[in-house]
């Protein structure tokens, strides 16, 4: 299986925005459009494709946000697998591609996401990759999760 990660680009916007979330989840996260439409008013978001044998089968944005006085905090702000792609093992496999990719970008110690509480197969996901909660909410009440990252990590 050869996956990769790639910038969207105008080449792939199309392929990008026809990804879509179960019924059921989209309560939990916004449409490609609306992260795409977001990245472009916000410099700071940097969406990106998740593939798998050249088929887009995911979808991912992350950035740097100031955190306090003088901190910065890296987000992985969105994350899903297509529907149609989904239980094949996909979400764990590239939620580890997206770690290593953002400690090795960003020699981050921590990396940062939010979830809704009822959101439970996400959140049983990132238990597994070792984030846990903070006690923080973010703007819109959804839970703060963190990772701790070490040195294996970078590997």
């Amino acid at each position: 299986m050869f996956t990769e990660i790639r910038d969207i680009t105008t080449l792939n916007k199309e392929e990008i925005l026809a990804l879509r979330i179960a019924d059921y989840q989209q309560d939990f996260i916004e449409t490609t459009l609306q992260c795409l439409t977001e990245a472009e008013n916000d410099r700071r978001f940097i969406p990106v494709g998740l593939y798998k044998d050249d088929i887009a089968v995911g979808f991912a944005m992350y950035g740097v946000f100031p955190h306090g006085d003088d901190t910065q905090r890296v987000w992985l702000d969105r994350y899903f697998i297509d529907e149609r792609y989904q239980q094949k093992g996909l979400g764990k496999h590239f939620l580890q591609q997206l770690i290593h990719f953002l400690v090795r970008d960003y020699h981050c110690r921590k990396l940062y996401l939010s979830v809704y509480d009822h959101n439970n197969v996400a959140i049983q996901l990132y238990k597994k990759f070792g984030f846990g909660f903070n006690g923080e909410l973010d703007e819109q009440g959804e839970k703060v999760m963190v990772k701790e990252v070490h040195n294996h990590d970078h590997s």
